[in-house]
Formats: C-alpha cells, sequence, structure tokens
C-alpha cells in the first residue's frame, strides 16, 4: 500500500525529474547570450521568470501575498539565489560545460550539511566518504587538465560558489513549503533576485551585445530553465526531501554536456569525464 508519504515523495521526484529536462538547456542558452555580460543574463533571466510566474498568478486569480516582515527574509533569499545564477553564469565564461556543471552539482553536499545545520537533520558518518569521495572527482575532473588555466580555476572556483549559494537556495526553498504558495514563494525570490541583479547589469551594461541571438537567449532562460525548470524543482522541494531533490537535479550535468556536444560542439576531455562520474558516485554515497 502506498502511504500518502510515498505519494507526495513520488510526485516530488517525478517534478524534479521533470525540472532536470528544462534546466539541462541552461549552458547551451548562456553560451548563446555571451555576447552580453553575465551580470546582464542573470537580471534578464530573473526579471523574465518573475513576470512569468506573475502572469500565472494572475491567470489563476491568485494574489500576492507577502507580509512585509517577510520582506527582510525573502531579500536574503533573493540575494542568494542571485549570487548563485550570478557565480554560475560567470563560471561558463572562464571554464567548460562539464567543469562547471559538476562542480555546481557537488550542491548535494551542501544541501545535506545546511540541512542539519538549518533544519537540524543529522548527517550519517558513511555520507562523510561521499563528501571525500566528490572532492576526489573535482580533483581529477579540474587538477589534471593537461589545457588547465588559472582562467579555468577562477571558472571553477566561481561555479563552487554557485554550488554553495545553490545549496543555501535549496533549503531556503524546503523551509518556506508550508508558509506561501508555490507561485507566490517562486515568484518572490525571482523578483528579489533580480532586484539584486540590477545596479551589476547596468553597471556592466553591453548595448552592443543585445543580438537578436542573445536577446532570445536570455528570453528562453527566463522561461524555460528557470520559470518553468527551477519552479518545478521549488515545487518538488515541497515534497520530499531536499538532498534527494538536488541530487536527481545532477542529472542536469549529463544532459547540459550532451547538449554541449550536439549544439556547440564542446566534447568532454576523458578525464572530465571520469571526474564527472566519480563526482556523481561521491554525490549518491551522500544521500543513499
Amino acid at each position: 500500500m502506498v502511504t500518502p508519504a510515498h505519494a507526495d515523495s513520488r510526485r516530488g521526484l517525478l517534478y524534479v525529474a521533470i525540472a532536470v529536462i528544462f534546466l539541462s538547456t541552461t549552458p547551451v542558452f548562456i553560451r548563446w547570450a555571451g555576447s552580453i555580460s553575465s551580470y546582464e543574463i542573470a537580471f534578464w533571466r530573473l526579471l523574465v521568470a518573475a513576470l512569468m510566474l506573475r502572469l500565472a498568478m494572475w491567470i489563476k486569480g491568485e494574489r500576492w501575498t507577502v507580509p512585509r516582515p517577510e520582506w527582510r527574509m525573502f531579500a536574503v533569499f533573493g540575494l542568494i539565489t542571485a549570487l548563485h545564477f550570478l557565480f554560475y553564469i560567470a563560471s561558463l565564461s572562464f571554464t567548460t560545460i562539464a567543469h562547471s556543471l559538476a562542480i555546481v552539482y557537488t550542491a548535494p553536499i551542501f544541501v545535506t550539511l545546511f540541512s542539519a545545520i538549518f533544519l537540524h537533520e543529522r548527517i550519517a558518518r558513511r555520507k562523510w566518504l561521499g563528501i571525500v569521495l566528490a572532492v576526489v572527482g573535482i580533483g581529477v575532473l579540474a587538477g589534471f587538465q593537461p589545457q588547465f588555466t588559472r582562467s579555468m580555476l577562477f571558472g571553477d572556483a566561481l561555479a563552487l560558489g554557485s554550488a554553495i549559494t545553490f545549496g543555501l537556495y535549496s533549503v531556503a526553498g524546503r523551509s518556506q513549503r508550508n508558509s506561501h504558495s508555490l507561485f507566490t514563494y517562486a515568484m518572490t525570490i525571482y523578483g528579489a533576485a533580480a532586484l539584486w541583479a540590477l545596479a551589476p547589469a547596468a553597471l556592466f551594461f553591453t548595448p552592443a551585445g543585445y543580438t537578436p541571438l542573445a536577446i532570445l537567449s536570455v528570453i528562453a532562460l527566463g522561461v524555460l530553465p528557470l520559470g518553468i525548470g527551477h519552479t518545478l524543482y521549488n515545487a518538488a522541494l515541497r515534497y520530499t526531501h531536499a538532498t534527494y531533490v538536488n541530487v536527481i537535479a545532477t542529472q542536469e550535468v549529463t544532459g547540459g554536456i550532451l547538449l554541449g556536444v550536439i549544439l556547440l560542439g564542446e566534447t568532454p576531455a576523458p578525464n572530465e569525464i571520469a571526474g564527472v562520474v566519480i563526482t556523481l558516485l561521491g554525490i549518491l554515497t551522500v544521500i543513499l
């Protein structure tokens, strides 16, 4: 007999599995929007996603209701979200898709750690083996790269920052599952993050970079991987443990690399493939 708790867990896993399809498109669209700065890309995709969800709320007849005392909390959550996207988008300007995605998706480790700290969930000792294994995987991925440069190291560091903030973003979404509707929560987070990203986007404004491809790409980034993908990700957080949701989302690594090969001709090196596999094994050890 399937219990309500099991049914909810399955629903959450289904939501994040669908989300992966949309999330996997992110690195390709970011590369196609590369004629404008990473700050502008982050701002526009967040704004488009927020407007998309506001339209969805209007169609549903749902009112936006966030009490004033919670605005400061959402401002902090928005800053975390903005930093996650800014770090991730910027990393793709300095390192490969394989490096960036594999490092960003060490996030389940940080989700597990932050869940213990903020949600008071215990970490089993055996899970530390997975953490060590994931770190070894990153070493194989990045440290044994024949063409490894300081630029790639900087990009990898940005990706790690994205992973840490993604962990915080996931725990934040899980913590608010009973406080606000999905659309209200997601729209508020995206909107707050867009406000944080506005100043750097204006500072690094590149008017000549707004080609038709770049404009269509940032709109697609707002609608597909963020408006649909991340909203489904946040929906999944409402039904099952944040770590399980996040580890399913790691398959964006596989999807992103495959799309990079097909659409961008960016074939990963053997050590990158090995590093991805080892890192994912470490992540699985953490959550199983």
